[in-house]
Protein backbone atom coordinates (compact mmCIF):
# COMPACT_ATOMS: atom_id res chain seq x y z
CA UNK A 1 0.00 0.00 0.00
CA UNK A 2 1.12 3.43 -0.57
CA UNK A 3 2.88 5.42 2.15
CA UNK A 4 1.18 8.56 2.34
CA UNK A 5 -0.50 9.87 6.22
CA UNK A 6 -4.04 9.46 7.31
CA UNK A 7 -4.23 13.39 7.84
CA UNK A 8 -2.87 13.79 3.78
CA UNK A 9 -5.59 11.33 3.21
CA UNK A 10 -8.23 13.33 4.77
CA UNK A 11 -7.22 16.75 3.23
CA UNK A 12 -7.59 14.69 -0.07
CA UNK A 13 -10.76 13.23 0.56
CA UNK A 14 -12.00 16.29 2.08
CA UNK A 15 -11.13 18.87 -0.88
CA UNK A 16 -13.11 15.75 -3.18
CA UNK A 17 -16.11 15.86 -1.55
CA UNK A 18 -17.23 19.28 -2.73
CA UNK A 19 -18.72 19.37 -6.10
CA UNK A 20 -17.43 22.65 -7.12
CA UNK A 21 -13.73 22.11 -6.31
CA UNK A 22 -14.21 18.65 -8.24
CA UNK A 23 -15.03 20.82 -11.15
CA UNK A 24 -12.10 23.04 -10.54
CA UNK A 25 -9.98 20.05 -10.93
CA UNK A 26 -11.84 19.17 -13.86
CA UNK A 27 -11.07 22.22 -15.53
CA UNK A 28 -7.21 22.13 -14.08
CA UNK A 29 -6.59 18.69 -15.71
CA UNK A 30 -6.93 20.36 -19.03
CA UNK A 31 -3.91 22.62 -18.19
CA UNK A 32 -3.25 25.62 -16.42
CA UNK A 33 -5.10 28.77 -15.73
CA UNK A 34 -5.63 32.30 -13.82
CA UNK A 35 -7.90 32.09 -10.38
CA UNK A 36 -10.25 34.77 -12.61
CA UNK A 37 -10.42 32.27 -15.26
CA UNK A 38 -11.35 29.20 -13.24
CA UNK A 39 -13.75 30.97 -11.46
CA UNK A 40 -15.67 32.54 -14.28
CA UNK A 41 -18.06 29.63 -14.85
CA UNK A 42 -19.36 29.58 -11.18
CA UNK A 43 -22.09 31.49 -9.67
CA UNK A 44 -20.10 32.33 -6.50
CA UNK A 45 -17.96 35.09 -5.35
CA UNK A 46 -14.28 35.66 -6.21
CA UNK A 47 -13.54 34.79 -1.98
CA UNK A 48 -15.71 31.84 -1.94
CA UNK A 49 -13.71 30.28 -4.75
CA UNK A 50 -10.35 31.44 -2.97
CA UNK A 51 -11.66 29.59 -0.28
CA UNK A 52 -12.16 26.81 -2.28
CA UNK A 53 -8.80 27.14 -4.31
CA UNK A 54 -6.91 27.15 -0.39
CA UNK A 55 -8.40 23.99 0.08
CA UNK A 56 -7.11 22.31 -2.93
CA UNK A 57 -3.75 24.00 -2.41
CA UNK A 58 -3.77 22.49 1.41
CA UNK A 59 -4.78 18.98 0.30
CA UNK A 60 -1.64 19.22 -2.46
CA UNK A 61 -3.79 18.90 -5.29
CA UNK A 62 -3.56 22.66 -6.55
CA UNK A 63 -0.38 24.59 -6.94
CA UNK A 64 -0.48 28.71 -7.67
CA UNK A 65 2.29 30.72 -9.14
CA UNK A 66 1.59 34.19 -8.88
CA UNK A 67 3.07 36.27 -12.26
CA UNK A 68 2.98 39.56 -11.59
CA UNK A 69 -0.76 40.74 -10.46
CA UNK A 70 -2.02 37.27 -11.94
CA UNK A 71 -2.21 34.16 -9.84
CA UNK A 72 -2.22 30.51 -12.34
CA UNK A 73 -3.65 27.25 -11.20
CA UNK A 74 -1.95 24.24 -12.35
CA UNK A 75 -2.68 20.53 -11.19
CA UNK A 76 -0.81 18.16 -8.84
CA UNK A 77 -1.88 15.36 -9.91
CA UNK A 78 0.27 13.27 -7.36
CA UNK A 79 -2.22 13.17 -4.42
CA UNK A 80 -4.53 11.76 -6.47
CA UNK A 81 -2.33 8.84 -7.36
CA UNK A 82 -2.29 8.57 -3.90
CA UNK A 83 -5.89 8.79 -3.19
CA UNK A 84 -6.49 6.42 -5.96
CA UNK A 85 -4.08 3.75 -4.81
CA UNK A 86 -5.28 3.89 -0.87
CA UNK A 87 -8.65 2.86 -2.50
CA UNK A 88 -7.51 -0.01 -5.26
CA UNK A 89 -5.32 -1.62 -2.06
CA UNK A 90 -9.17 -1.37 0.09
CA UNK A 91 -10.98 -2.73 -2.66
CA UNK A 92 -8.79 -5.50 -3.57
CA UNK A 93 -8.40 -6.63 0.26
CA UNK A 94 -12.48 -6.24 0.71
CA UNK A 95 -12.52 -8.28 -2.84
CA UNK A 96 -10.42 -11.09 -1.50
CA UNK A 97 -12.41 -11.05 1.86
CA UNK A 98 -15.81 -11.35 0.50
CA UNK A 99 -14.85 -14.16 -2.69
CA UNK A 100 -13.58 -15.60 0.67
CA UNK A 101 -16.78 -15.47 2.58
CA UNK A 102 -19.17 -16.30 -0.86
CA UNK A 103 -16.72 -19.30 -1.27
CA UNK A 104 -17.15 -20.63 2.21
CA UNK A 105 -21.25 -20.13 2.11
CA UNK A 106 -21.16 -22.10 -1.30
CA UNK A 107 -19.26 -24.90 -0.53
CA UNK A 108 -21.49 -25.91 2.67
CA UNK A 109 -24.33 -28.25 2.88
CA UNK A 110 -27.16 -25.76 1.97
CA UNK A 111 -30.03 -28.29 3.22
CA UNK A 112 -31.13 -27.71 6.85
CA UNK A 113 -29.50 -29.74 9.45
CA UNK A 114 -31.53 -32.28 11.75
CA UNK A 115 -31.24 -31.80 15.45
CA UNK A 116 -32.07 -34.45 17.27
CA UNK A 117 -33.38 -33.57 20.79
CA UNK A 118 -33.80 -35.34 23.35
CA UNK A 119 -37.10 -35.60 24.91
CA UNK A 120 -36.74 -34.77 29.11
CA UNK A 121 -36.59 -38.02 31.35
Amino acid sequence: MVNSSPAQLDRVFHALSDPTRRAMLARLSRGEVTVSSLAAPFKTSLPAISKHLRVLEDAGLVRRDIRGREHHCSLEPRPLRTAAEWIEYHQRFWETRLDALEDLLTSKDTRPKRINRRKPS
